[in-house]
């Protein structure tokens, strides 16, 4: 009742009010809202009728729920904001070749006999300097190099002809350019600049309507008023078709003494939380997951049985949030609703090793802010008193806790593990020797999941079957929003596992995976390569082609599964290295040159 009745209206009230903000719009260009604004507008809402009575450790998590739903949103937003800029500025570039001669004064062929020689510069400039683009293809650098070319470009002669160029794709086109087929090309890009537009407008972060008032009410002004256009008529067609959101807002416990842990009578694991203390919870999970919890029993039993001697910072427990789990039985709320308690944990606090390192890492930083503050003149009373207790803390930290040692990991440091990730073959593993230049191993996925390998395959037909009936859908106008299963998080903690235990094999020192900034990059040069490979000498054909592969081709969570591979390799001692994919024309190719990226920028760092 007090997450329904009072913090999830509560947050719903802080969204709305970060929204109709003065200066919300400056936010939303600079990409951040100030780190304060949110504790300011709760400490005037929390004193309101709907909203008081809560505990503070409710406001406290109602604030960090709205601060973290728009550091996402805007972080989206900007993301979104540079995609319309782009294609904005690609809209003042694609002009048709009558545009082009009327621009510059010169007929088609002045345009195309400079356009070769601009072609065959870059070409020599790229061919130069094949460094100046990790992660790209040869077209990639000659249309970046063009695009710079085009912006630079003083004399419009230079200017049309690096926009002639541009447009057919960084070749001379051996064909007239069609009128009509330009219109619509161009066309499709305003509509692409359109509808981005929309989405910044219409993603506005709008809380859970828990009563189903506000489906009502857009039920009603959809049935009783005239849309001014489609876009109005669009905006109520998806609020009516949305998946209604029926649960209450986690509560989020962000310090790990907010939660008691104790044993009841019958020997089961329980737990209080700070405003709930009047309520004991029972632990309920599985054999996997039960030393974790006894371990969070037995920090803070050790640290009362010392009378606060040890820190809560060498906890194993960092963080908690408590909610809702939807089910189908009829009732009240809290009869039809699991309750679900998620943990996070610092998997190095397990052994006595892991606590040593950070141990080591805290004390160092605790030491540099101890430092920084003894350096300042003169301090004010909170500044004391946070010096106070950091020094407090730096003390706490040399007691130990009694874990249990297990010897760390020791890999060669010229053994890597390069992953590559692309359409085909979402991920291909290389053991890449530093010292005899060689590639030891290949792993394709298939190769890696073993026998689970069926289980990909089945996850594929279900994504296809969903995006059938989602696009079926769509055309009815009917909800399109399905559920979807956890069979794809399974396959990643199988492949990141995998990925692991041939490290381990190999005595690998660390695993390299590719940063996600230029994967859109590396997807596309892998499509347009199997389109010149199919429809070769044809434009028309090769388009075809990359649209029916990005329909066919199994979609994958890439950031998804590094992080589970990410978490794996921490839990076992391995070092993550993250650098840009080189472009390759076989995946293999790629796994390798992203392990001997990895090794290169190791040995710049070094010198």
């Amino acid at each position: 009742m007090l997450a329904t009745e009072k913090n999830t209206p509560l947050i719903n009230a802080l969204i709305q009010a970060v929204v109709t903000h003065d200066d919300f719009e400056t936010w939303r260009l600079k990409g951040k809202h100030p780190a304060d604004v949110v504790t300011k507008l709760c400490k005037s809402l929390k004193t309101e009728a709907p909203f008081s009575g809560q505990p503070s450790r409710f406001y406290a998590s109602a604030e960090k729920a709205v601060n973290y739903i728009f550091k996402s949103w805007f972080t989206l937003q900007s993301r979104l904001q540079r995609q319309i800029t782009g294609k904005q500025m690609w809209l003042t570039i694609l002009k048709g070749d009558d545009k082009l001669t009327e621009m510059c004064g010169q007929d088609l062929e002045a345009i195309r006999e400079k356009a070769a020689q601009v072609l065959a510069q870059v070409e020599k400039a790229v061919e130069t300097d094949k460094t100046s683009g990790p992660g790209k293809s040869a077209k990639d650098l000659i249309r970046a190099q063009l695009f710079k070319k085009h912006d630079g470009a003083k004399q419009p002669l230079i200017r049309c002809a690096t926009a002639y160029l541009l447009k057919n794709g960084g070749k001379l086109p051996e064909k007239p350019e069609d009128p009509e087929k330009f219109t619509q090309r161009r066309r499709k890009a305003e509509i692409q600049v359109q509808r981005l537009q929309d989405q910044i407008e219409a993603r506005i972060p709008k809380g859970r309507d828990l009563t189903g008032q506000a489906w009502l009410s857009t039920l009603l002004t959809a049935t009783t008023t005239v849309p001014k256009d489609n876009r109005e008529h669009k905006q109520w067609q998806d609020k009516l078709l949305a998946q209604p959101r029926t649960i209450p807002f986690p509560i989020l416990f962000e310090t790990n003494e907010d939660l008691v842990w104790s044993l009841n009578q019958t020997g089961r694991l329980c737990v209080r939380f700070n405003g709930l203390s009047e309520h004991t919870f029972q632990i309920y999970c599985d054999q996997r997951q039960l030393p974790w919890f006894q371990r969070f029993l037995e920090d803070q039993t050790t640290k009362r049985a010392s009378k606060n001697q040890h820190s809560s910072a060498l906890f194993a427990l960092r963080s908690a949030r408590i909610s809702w789990q939807e089910s189908d039985r009829k009732g009240h709320p809290w009869d039809t609703h699991y309750l679900t308690l998620s943990c996070t944990v610092d998997v190095r606090l397990w052994s006595a090793e892991g606590t040593e390192d950070v141990r080591q890492e805290k004390a160092v930083e605790t030491a540099k802010v101890l430092t920084r503050l003894s350096e300042k003149s003169s301090l004010s009373d909170t500044q004391q008193s946070y010096a106070k207790r950091l020094t407090s803390t730096l003390e706490r930290l040399n007691s130990p806790f009694d874990r249990p040692s297990q010897p760390r990991y020791q890999g060669e440091p010229h053994l890597i593990i390069g992953l590559s990730l692309g359409w085909d073959n979402p991920l291909t593993l290389a053991v890449w020797n530093a010292q005899t230049q060689e590639v030891l191993a290949y792993r394709s996925l298939r190769q890696l999941l073993g026998k689970d390998y069926a289980l990909f395959l089945r996850q594929r037909r279900e994504q296809g079957k969903q995006s059938h009936e989602r696009h079926k859908a769509q055309r009815q106008g009917k909800n399109n929003q399905f559920g979807t299963s956890n069979l794809g998080e399974h396959v990643d903690r199988l492949l990141a596992k995998a990925i692991v235990v041939t490290a381990q094999q190999y005595r690998a020192g660390s695993i390299a995976v590719p940063k996600l900034d230029n994967i859109r990059e590396i997807l596309q040069a892998e499509i347009e390569a199997k389109a010149e490979q199919k429809a070769p000498g044809s434009v028309e054909g090769q388009k075809r082609y990359a649209k029916q592969y990005r329909t066919s081709i199994h979609k994958w969570s890439y950031g998804r599964l590094l992080d589970q591979v990410g978490s794996k390799a921490a839990q076992a001692g391995l070092a993550l290295e993250a650098v840009k994919q080189p472009w390759q024309k076989t995946a293999g190719e790629m796994a390798k040159a992203v392990a001997i990226a990895a090794y290169e920028s190791r040995q710049t760092v070094v010198s």
